[in-house]
């Protein structure tokens, strides 16, 4: 039944494609997204919740794809998150066929507005289809077993997000796009040399099936195994957005539809970290984990420093969302380094973090809405505008920066316990330090934006503009961030049973 669940989720939405390209109707294909996601939901619910798995033995379908209780929360907080993402969609897209004129070089304001809208039309259907593509392409990274099979998805969700980031198209946006494609194939070319690197790592062993090369790390050659591991963590860590490769996140994620940043930063990055974590498993195994954890911390303390350093002088707030995502990509990087109960933060990070993200990158949706910018100075009274949206944008804040009783209040202090309890005084410090400059510098752009006083003429166009706002661009958020903040003081059975499980498997592997 499991294996038959796990096929039905990966074949639905290729048939929903073609289904999609042959009829190319707005309508239907705004129904058939709403379809997916709510297919997605149930089939993903039945597979994490209501599958009886027990252990660590994955429950196959196929060859190449899995359910196991590591890539279990990865799998939820993806269908949770689209699930929101398409409610949040239903209406944003309305407002999609008035960019007709604006869609490219070629179209201007004398075009034939019967032209201009079919333009329109066409590409916010290939947006829907494009939508379903890149969410398939990240569930099919979830769920495989194989190495290969992960490399050759994770491309997949450059190839299908691309159009997306590049959908708006406006100058910065097809630079975003650019810089995006260019970045992610050069961290995909360097994954590839590590895939080369293992297989020569580990000898006889002629399979990349993630649990067979855990099972005979021991017998791998360990210096090919650290070489490959840099090369691995450096090539997918690019589509995680870990500095230094982080370079195309703060341009893709800003210049993205307020839905495909959403997806971007809490989906996409997750889908490119469990394939890390994969492969630390494999180092771990193989006794070689003081070496990753070396290159882990690294990398995550420089994020910090990265973020901490751009974010104090933003003036554009949707490159502040995306720094914030390099930030909490390097706070899974530090935890996962750390190991013991750092993998447990690592989980509730990886949940809280998805769901913060991904409510403050719809709101910012809200406020592009209401205010028709993305620069900081240009946006004041947010509070007085709309204030469901100010609520919004400041709850999102507090709730991404761990005001208690988020959940990722939990997990960095979980973090910091750990550093403080194994010794790493000055990393503790250099840690927290960190993380008050970036809180610092989102609280002065937030206030800012909430509560700054706006001009009287300004007032009259802005809430002429919160007339687009429907309730569908509300609630997703509340749901999100109502999860956020009790899940940090109650955390259903459930959902205690799969983190436990993913916790399990991490410690397994040490």
């Amino acid at each position: 039944m499991i294996d038959n669940v796990i096929k039905i989720l990966m074949i639905t939405p290729v048939i929903m494609g073609l289904l999609m390209l042959i009829f190319r109707k707005k309508a239907f294909d705004d129904f058939m997204l709403v379809l997916y996601g709510i297919l997605h939901i149930i089939l993903s619910s039945y597979l994490v919740f209501f599958a009886k798995n027990s252990g660590e033995t994955p429950v196959l379908a196929g060859q190449y794809f899995a359910i196991d209780p590591l890539n279990s929360v990865f799998l939820i907080i993806l269908s949770f998150v689209f699930l929101m993402v398409i409610f949040y969609n239903i209406g944003y897209s309305r407002y999609m066929p008035n960019l007709g004129p604006n869609l490219g070089p070629n179209l201007g304001p004398n075009l034939d507005s019967n032209l201009s809208a079919k333009a329109g039309n066409k590409n916010v259907c290939l947006y829907q289809l494009m939508i379903i593509a890149f969410v398939w392409a990240m569930t099919g990274a979830i769920l495989c077993t194989d190495l290969g099979i992960a490399w050759v998805l994770v491309e997949a969700t450059t190839l299908s997000s691309a159009y997306l980031i590049y959908f708006n198209r406006t100058k910065n946006s097809i630079e975003a796009a650019w810089k995006y494609v260019f970045m992610c194939s050069i961290g995909i070319a360097l994954a590839f040399i590590g895939i080369i690197f293992l297989n020569i790592a580990s000898g006889s062993v002629n399979s990349l099936n993630f649990s067979e090369l855990q099972a005979a790390a021991k017998g791998f050659d360990p210096f090919w195994l650290k070489f490959s591991f840099v090369f691995i963590l450096f090539g997918f860590g690019t589509k995680m957005g870990l500095a230094p490769v982080h370079f195309w996140l703060p341009d893709a994620h800003s210049e993205s539809p307020s839905p495909i940043s959403a997806l971007l930063s809490a989906t996409l990055l997750n889908s490119a970290f469990l394939v890390i974590l994969r492969v630390f498993n494999i180092l771990n195994a193989a006794e070689c984990s003081h070496y990753g954890r070396v290159m882990l911390a690294l990398t995550g303390f420089l994020s910090l420093f990265v973020t901490a350093v751009f974010i104090y002088h933003i003036k554009n707030y949707k490159r502040m969302l995306a720094y914030s995502s390099i930030e909490n990509m390097g706070i899974l990087a530090i935890g996962t380094a750390l190991g013991g109960v750092g993998y447990l933060a690592v989980i509730l990070h990886l949940i809280g973090h998805s769901l913060a993200k991904a409510s403050f990158f719809l709101t910012s949706g809200n406020v592009l809405e209401i205010y028709e910018t993305k620069n900081v100075k240009s946006v004041k009274g947010l509070m007085i505008a709309d204030k469901k949206t100010g609520w919004l944008w400041l709850l999102s804040f507090l709730g991404i920066c761990a005001f208690p009783t988020s959940v990722l209040f939990i997990s960095e202090f979980l973090i910091i316990k750990t550093m403080v309890l194994k010794g790493h005084y000055l990393l503790c410090a250099l840690f927290a330090l960190l993380l008050t400059v970036i809180i610092y510098g989102m609280a002065r752009v937030v206030i800012k934006m909430t509560f700054r006083e706006i001009s009287e003429e300004k007032i009259g166009a802005v809430k002429e503009n919160r007339k687009k706002i429907t309730p569908s661009m509300y609630l997703p958020q509340v749901i999100m961030l109502v999860l956020v903040f009790i899940l940090g003081v109650y955390i259903p059975s459930g959902l205690n049973d799969i983190i436990q499980g993913a916790y399990k498997v991490l410690l397994g592997a040490m």
